[in-house]
């Protein structure tokens, strides 16, 4: 039996909740990635929390993974089409982290 949530906000911090998801998204909108690019993009992500949330995302369709036959195995993750309609909410989030960072130094330099 599938819960369903009864507030579309707890919707969305299932499926982008955690630390790293965000931070995913926002790399992939630009292009398709490698796991070692995401890597060196999230610096502070571990391998196995950066493995976890790919997975996750995948399992609910907003990531795509493809395997590329190569040897050694090539890998890209990239925005499915249904993932591709999380930018708009990206892009809020970064306008207001902007905002909040900018609110944040006005009042520490007052």
């Amino acid at each position: 039996m599938i819960h369903q949530r009864e507030c579309p906000v707890e919707t969305l911090l299932h499926v982008l909740g955690g630390k790293w998801k965000p931070l995913i998204l926002w790399h992939l909108i630009e292009s398709k990635k490698r796991f070692n690019d995401l890597e060196k993009l999230i610096p502070d992500v571990s391998q196995k929390m950066l493995s976890q949330h790919l997975r996750d995302l995948e399992r609910e369709g907003i990531v795509d993974r493809t395997v590329y036959p190569a040897i050694p195995p090539k890998v890209e993750y990239s925005l499915s089409e249904y993932g591709r309609t999380l930018i708009p909410v990206a892009e809020v989030m970064c306008a207001w982290g902007e905002n909040h960072n900018k609110r944040k130094y006005e009042e520490s330099a007052s």
